[in-house]
């Protein structure tokens, strides 16, 4: 399967995918790379591993343009890792259910317009939860709001500050995240919905089986 990969930073859970499909018998390949930031490190980490890349500016017909470039590179799923602006409804239609998004939290908790990054942490620690985690779900045309896919939490610790937090979620998002989308690619479509653990120290949630294969091989 032919995966585009949208993000706006440095781009850590990018090159989880591309680590995890680095095997030429791998289910998915990472195919594109676009960004919002011309100086986005994602882009350097895609050069580097010789994955086309592009730079979408915001002048009104990045639509156009993004469905354009994922058309020639045949594109057959998306996934937002750290892509930080709305994605165009048109192109939200044109890959309806074929598009995924990674979230630093436990959806519907946590998420919506203007929660990403240390924000979403800062939120968690001020609320005083005692889970967090990460979240794999199908983008629409709200933020963070599709059908979650996958679920995986982590506890929030007494001392932990935005930082803290911030490299433990991130740390699943790193295993998550690709097995989603191996999943995903030897079915052709979206595992089920998976719901988060109950309990905060449980060290994975309760997976699909394709999922609990995936993680096992990695």
């Amino acid at each position: 399967m032919r995966v585009a990969v949208l993000a706006s930073g440095h781009g850590s859970n990018l090159q989880a995918l591309l680590d995890a499909f680095r095997d030429p018998d791998a289910a998915a390949a990472v195919a594109l790379v676009v960004s919002n930031k011309a100086g986005a490190g994602a882009l350097e980490r895609a050069a580097a591993a010789g994955v086309p890349t592009a730079t979408i500016a915001e002048d009104g017909r990045d639509a156009m343009r993004l469905l354009a470039l994922l058309a020639e590179h045949r594109i057959e799923l998306v996934v937002l890792a750290g892509y930080l602006k709305r994605v165009p409804d048109d192109v939200v239609r044109a890959f309806r259910g074929r598009m995924l998004n990674v979230h630093p939290a436990l959806l519907p908790a946590f998420g919506g317009p203007g929660m990403y990054g240390r924000r979403v942490h800062e939120a968690v620690l001020k609320s005083g939860a005692r889970v967090s985690g990460a979240t794999v779900h199908l983008v629409d045309e709200q933020y963070d709001h599709g059908e979650i896919v996958a679920q995986w939490p982590v506890p929030v610790r007494a001392d932990d500050t935005p930082e803290t937090l911030a490299a433990r979620v991130l740390a699943v998002e790193h295993r998550l995240l690709p097995a989603v989308v191996l999943a995903f690619a030897r079915h052709g479509a979206a595992p089920g919905a998976c719901d988060p653990a109950s309990a905060a120290g449980a060290p994975a949630v309760s997976l699909p089986r394709s999922l609990d294969d995936a993680l096992a091989a990695r």
